[in-house]
């Protein structure tokens, strides 16, 4: 009980469901964001507590579960439930360091470096969906011809959350990868090889092709400020706390 009560929090599927039903029912994008961010740190909060007898097969369901959700990605067109599914794919993978007993600071600061850009697509979807009509890929393409601060934003928000350099997921990815070995460690390259390529795909969706004519204005440019500052204390905090993956 105590192992399925934390599997709801840093998500194991199917109990990963529970968190995504949270999330598509939620309609504020601030809300979606807060729970993107708390709710990992509750199931870190909550394994520390509960201190949880950790069975050899869960890191196997963990990589199973990550792959699910990367897979997913695939298939979703909607940038809100995109990351969702992310959030729940990275995420899982927590449980890999959890058998490999690391502490609870490292655990925390994790998932932050998953949750984090997650919120921050979150938050994303209001702006493109007064703009758009809704934050749909492929509802409107070209959005960097009208909207190139909009584009931006949206770019180097998605390229932070699948863990490209020189964002913190890259360098924690990096750490898992050094305690792994054979179809463990091809599991999770696996993974973030279709983190990239659902990237890629999503973002076709919205920033590539023929612009068409958009009525409303560009993102601010006080939101835009706002977006790169987040993201570049964010790749700096992940120098300072992973020291660069070394």
């Amino acid at each position: 009980m105590k192992l399925t009560l934390v599997a709801l929090f840093l998500p194991l599927f199917p109990l990963s469901a529970a968190q995504n039903l949270m999330l598509a029912r939620l309609r504020a994008p601030a809300a979606r964001a807060a729970l993107l961010l708390a709710w990992p740190q509750l199931g870190v909060a909550l394994l520390h507590a509960l201190q949880p007898q950790i069975p050899a097969f869960v890191v196997t369901w963990a990589l199973l579960s990550a792959a699910f959700y990367a897979l997913r990605l695939l298939t979703v067109r909607d940038l809100g439930l995109w990351a969702g599914f992310l959030a729940s794919s990275a995420l899982a993978l927590t449980w890999v360091l959890v058998a490999r007993g690391a502490d609870i600071t490292e655990l925390h600061l994790f998932v932050f470096w998953f949750s984090l850009p997650a919120a921050l697509q979150a938050l994303l979807t209001g702006p493109l969906a007064r703009r758009l009509g809704a934050a749909y890929a492929g509802l409107f393409t070209g959005v960097v011809e009208r909207q190139p601060r909009m584009a931006v934003a949206l770019t180097a928000v998605v390229l932070s959350a699948v863990a490209t350099p020189p964002f913190p997921g890259f360098f924690a990815l990096l750490h898992l990868l050094r305690g792994l070995a054979g179809a463990a460690a091809l599991g999770v390259l696996g993974v973030w090889l279709i983190w990239g390529w659902a990237a890629t795909r999503i973002l076709q969706g919205f920033v590539a092709g023929n612009g068409r004519e958009i009525a409303t204005p560009d993102l601010a440019q006080s939101s835009m400020l706002m977006y790169t500052a987040a993201l570049a204390v964010f790749a700096a905090a992940g120098l300072l706390f992973t020291g660069g993956g070394l």
